[in-house]
């Protein structure tokens, strides 16, 4: 399994021209939102083991950027977004080759650094103009989420930052350098010992994430089909994922 450079031309050039990687291999190249990387990365390894002439290549960013990217006639074989506005427009512009299926959920968490040190408590506590507020940027499927919660909670709470992946929130939340992030549920395992969870009370809202093939190739499709399986699933849930 590979991480695939999108600026590797070589790389690039050899998908084109015969869909395969080194030694022979099948090449399916997957974009798929940054959070779900680690779930990803398994599932990937998953594939691979049960299909060893198949050499997956994972491509991971912030959902808009991942559709961007398809829509300027990136190489993709499959594409999972976080949420379905960004699914939507790949569909629109005619990039998809099989119908959108959703495959997991996802919930918002507030997520501040383990030794807590804006005192953060409850989501009412972003309003406070001292505290440094990390989210995603409103066009990216958690940016959107977050500012959903904080409308229907009332709060008025602006991003000091706003990064274009919530990977790039988690990481100013383990640094230090945010007092709280707006991110998803599934990043705070990611996190691990460096980052703790504040609870949402009744402001839990969750976006739903659809994969799709991209490509018309066969081995697109059977990546697809083994996300929405029992295998892929039980690797999905692992993670921390929801049903849809």
């Amino acid at each position: 399994m590979r991480t695939l450079g999108l600026g590797v031309l070589a790389g690039v050039l050899a998908w084109m021209v015969t869909g395969c990687g080194g030694g022979g291999e099948t090449t399916v190249t997957v974009y798929a939102a940054a959070s779900l990387s680690e779930a990803f990365e398994d599932l990937a390894t998953e594939y691979e083991a049960a299909n060893p002439d198949i050499d997956v290549k994972l491509n991971f960013a912030g959902s808009a950027r991942l559709s961007a990217q398809i829509s300027a006639g990136a190489r993709a074989d499959v594409f999972a977004s976080a949420n379905a506005a960004t699914m939507s427009r790949v569909v629109a512009e005619g990039r998809t080759a099989t119908p959108p299926v959703l495959f997991v959920r996802n919930r918002l968490a507030l997520v501040v650094p383990i030794d807590n040190p804006g005192n953060v408590t409850a989501l009412e506590d972003l309003s406070n103009d001292d505290l440094v507020l990390a989210a995603c940027a409103p066009e990216v499927p958690c940016g959107a989420l977050a500012q959903a919660v904080l409308l229907d909670a009332g709060i008025e709470a602006d991003p000091d930052t706003e990064e274009t992946s919530v990977r790039a929130v988690l990481t100013k939340v383990t640094l230090g350098e945010a007092d709280a992030g707006l991110m998803y549920a599934t990043d705070v395992a990611a996190g691990g010992d460096k980052v703790a969870a504040v609870p949402l009370g009744p402001q839990i809202r969750f976006n739903d994430y659809p994969v799709a093939a991209v490509s018309e190739r066969a081995v697109a499709a059977d990546f697809v089909d083994f996300v929405l399986g029992p295998d892929g699933q039980r690797i999905l849930w692992s993670h921390g994922f929801d049903t849809p």
